[in-house]
């Protein structure tokens, strides 16, 4: 169920990036000390006890609760982003949208084979981004502990892509 107080600090946007679609803006939370603390708490409490190596924050709204979520967490944070953002050796993955291709990227040897890893963005939609990431992931040999999301915008069903690893999203639409 959705918290009523998390979810009157997100704003919808209409016809934002496009027509047609309604952008969930996160604004809010992050002006607010005490959402960002909730936020945090409920990100993080699924996966307390599930010895979390690793956060990875996809671009680039997966970055600002991502860093909190990794510090809940005691655990490391890896960036994955768009091609030409990140310096040294890199992994790319491909994915599909819905009118061509883009590419993510993370830095190599940034995670271990023996790593536990979580999985973080804003909102989980189509879930092609999240299944990118977790193909990047897959190639080094470490495990995916789950998944972490404020939201999940449930009528495109992303969580179909993402296998079997634990889904947590705070908040449904």
């Amino acid at each position: 169920m959705n918290d009523p107080y998390i979810n009157s600090l997100i704003r919808d946007v209409p016809d934002f990036p496009k027509k047609g679609i309604v952008f969930k803006d996160i604004s809010g939370l992050l002006a607010s000390a005490k959402a960002r603390t909730l936020v945090t708490s409920k990100l993080a409490q699924p996966f307390l006890a599930k010895n979390i190596d690793v956060v990875v924050g996809i671009e680039s709204r997966g970055f600002l609760f991502g860093m909190l979520l990794a510090e809940a967490l005691n655990a490391r944070f890896v960036m994955v982003r768009k091609p030409g953002k990140l310096p040294g050796e890199l992994m790319t993955q491909d994915y599909d949208l819905e009118y061509g291709t883009d590419q993510i990227q993370m830095q190599k040897n940034a995670i271990k084979e023996t790593d536990h890893v979580l999985i973080h963005d804003d909102v989980l939609a189509t879930g092609g981004t999240a299944r990118a990431t977790s193909q990047l992931i897959h190639a080094t040999g470490a495990t995916i502990a789950g998944y972490s999301f404020i939201m999940d915008l449930t009528f495109l069903n992303g969580k179909e892509k993402l296998g079997d690893a634990p889904i947590n999203s705070i908040l449904s639409y």
